[in-house]
């Protein structure tokens, strides 16, 4: 199996072939913000919190959770560009699901404390977690 050095944050991080750039900062102890991603599932990709910049130059964004390494990959965890989309998904998901502690909490970090979104109150983020649970892990 590959090994494969990583730069996110500056920090040269060790990851093996198949990892995603998600598996990798977290065996580095860097934070990347998730809701539908769990250990016992499939990555899916579908909370978009764990978006990161990826790239030298002209950058890219990608889901954490399921874009794998690469050799010499560089990644931003926290950038300008990062912080505003993650922002704006926190705005979608309080108008989604304003009483979520977890989505209060995030969109705090983030700046979003109001959403210009009209509020839904479905307190479902359509995440998919739920259900991916249920039918791959029970």
């Amino acid at each position: 199996m590959k090994e494969y050095i990583v730069e996110i944050d500056g920090k040269k991080v060790n990851a093996k072939e198949g990892m995603t750039i998600l598996e990798a900062a977290r065996s580095a102890g860097i934070r990347i913000p998730t809701l539908c991603f769990d250990e016992k599932l499939e990555p899916y990709g579908a909370c978009r919190l764990c978006t990161v910049e990826i790239g030298t130059g002209r950058t890219r964004m990608v889901a954490s959770c399921v874009y794998p390494v690469e050799d010499k990959l560089v990644v931003k965890t926290r950038s300008p560009r990062v912080d505003q989309v993650r922002k704006t998904l926190l705005q979608l998901l309080l108008a989604r699901a304003p009483g979520s502690k977890v989505i209060q909490d995030l969109a705090c970090e983030y700046g979003a404390k109001t959403t210009p979104f009209d509020k839904e109150s479905a307190y479902c983020i359509l995440c998919g977690l739920c259900v991916r649970y249920c039918a791959e892990v029970k």
